[in-house]
């Protein structure tokens, strides 16, 4: 029997647009298109290009001191915000691991709104409903929004040009009115570039993606798929699920402890993750940039000149701004491997003479 895959709102626009598709998550998801991967991810370190990411989970948790809940499972402090913002945070198992990343957006004291990934939005849910108190209500809201993503240096310019918000801060949040359609703008993303997250209701995200393309085209936008989200996020060193991040990966050791409210009393993982800190922890993420013609991969030995095998690549790509290959890269930390030092990268039994470095590969736009 063959596999079968989950759908989003824009199957059709995909496919009008010659989308090539992939099974990514359990869902039938755009990779690229037409032009290819290298177009898109120039058009949103350049211009702007538009993705579809809603596959990308949301759980609703409200009622009486549902934030104060949350703010108990989820390792950052959503005390450090105010309602109107949103903040990167990291649901974690008691010993430690990351059972997934995500953005919760603060609507108010009585209301948070998580955007997980997609294989594991049900496991959040699933998570924080078990453990809420009487009169909090966590909602699996998976497929009643969509998510497009608006990236790059004419991103602004693109949501002004349909009518949408562009004036916030980065990782604040505005809910707006669309053609009398309500329509979540978030200033964040995942490319590294000034952008926006959207999230309209699922029924109305054709009507936005026509609108969005229509006016990225002549800012030298276009539609983007996962193959770029890729290289663009492998670029800037942000971690993916089930590569930087996973249950045997601890934020302590893939370097996302700034996600982590180290001053908090509660949250899942205190414990275990205090503990590996003060410890230091047995490995730690770093960036690897070849220095001659290839592309490592995820899952690769990384070795020292003198062949010890030191660390493992968790993700890599070709990375277009930089016309070179890159990874990521756990290396032992009893190792000493020193930023700037060469290593090779055991690429299918050919060595790629690589160097470690800090990511981000590329300049930080963010903010």
């Amino acid at each position: 029997m063959a596999d079968t895959y989950l759908t989003g709102p824009l199957q059709a626009a995909h496919e009008a647009l010659n989308a090539k598709f992939g099974p990514f998550s359990g869902w039938q998801m755009p990779i690229n298109y037409a032009d290819g991967v290298v177009a898109e991810h120039t058009a949103v370190r350049t211009a702007v290009g538009v993705f579809d990411v809603s596959h990308l989970g949301k759980t609703l948790v409200r009622g009486p001191g549902a934030a104060e809940f949350v703010n108990t499972c989820l390792t950052n402090d959503l005390g450090r915000i105010e309602p109107g913002q949103a903040q990167y945070t990291l649901c974690c198992t008691e010993s430690g691991g990351v059972v997934d990343d995500l953005i919760a957006y603060l609507v108010g004291p009585d209301e948070v709104f998580c955007v997980p990934n997609a294989a594991n939005n049900a496991e959040v849910a699933r998570r924080l409903a078990d453990a809420a108190p009487a009169g909090v209500d966590v909602v699996n809201q998976h497929m009643d929004y969509a998510v497009l993503a608006v990236q790059g240096p004419a991103s602004a310019a693109t949501l002004e040009a349909v009518g949408l918000p562009s004036e916030m801060d980065y990782l604040a949040f505005a809910d707006a009115d669309w053609l009398g359609k309500p329509v979540r703008v978030c200033r964040t993303g995942y490319t590294g570039e000034h952008g926006y997250e959207l999230l309209p209701r699922w029924s109305d995200a054709t009507q936005l993606w026509d609108a969005l393309l229509t006016a990225a085209g002549p800012l030298g936008g276009r539609a983007a798929g996962l193959g770029a989200r890729d290289t663009l996020r492998t670029e800037m060193g942000y971690p993916l699920h089930g590569h930087e991040l996973t249950a045997d990966i601890s934020p302590v050791q893939a370097a996302t402890s700034w996600a982590v409210g180290w001053e908090k009393e509660r949250f899942w993982g205190r414990d275990a993750l205090t503990a590996e800190k003060a410890a230091g922890p047995v490995r730690r993420l770093r960036g690897l940039r070849a220095l001659d013609r290839g592309v490592p991969r995820d899952g690769m030995p990384v070795l020292t000149a003198d062949g010890e095998r030191v660390g493992v690549t968790t993700s890599g790509t070709f990375a277009p701004t930089l016309k070179a290959g890159i990874a990521l890269a756990l290396l032992d930390t009893a190792a000493n491997v020193k930023l700037g030092t060469e290593v090779t990268v055991d690429v299918r039994g050919r060595g790629l003479r690589c160097e470690v470095v800090k990511p981000p590969f590329v300049e930080l736009h963010t903010r």
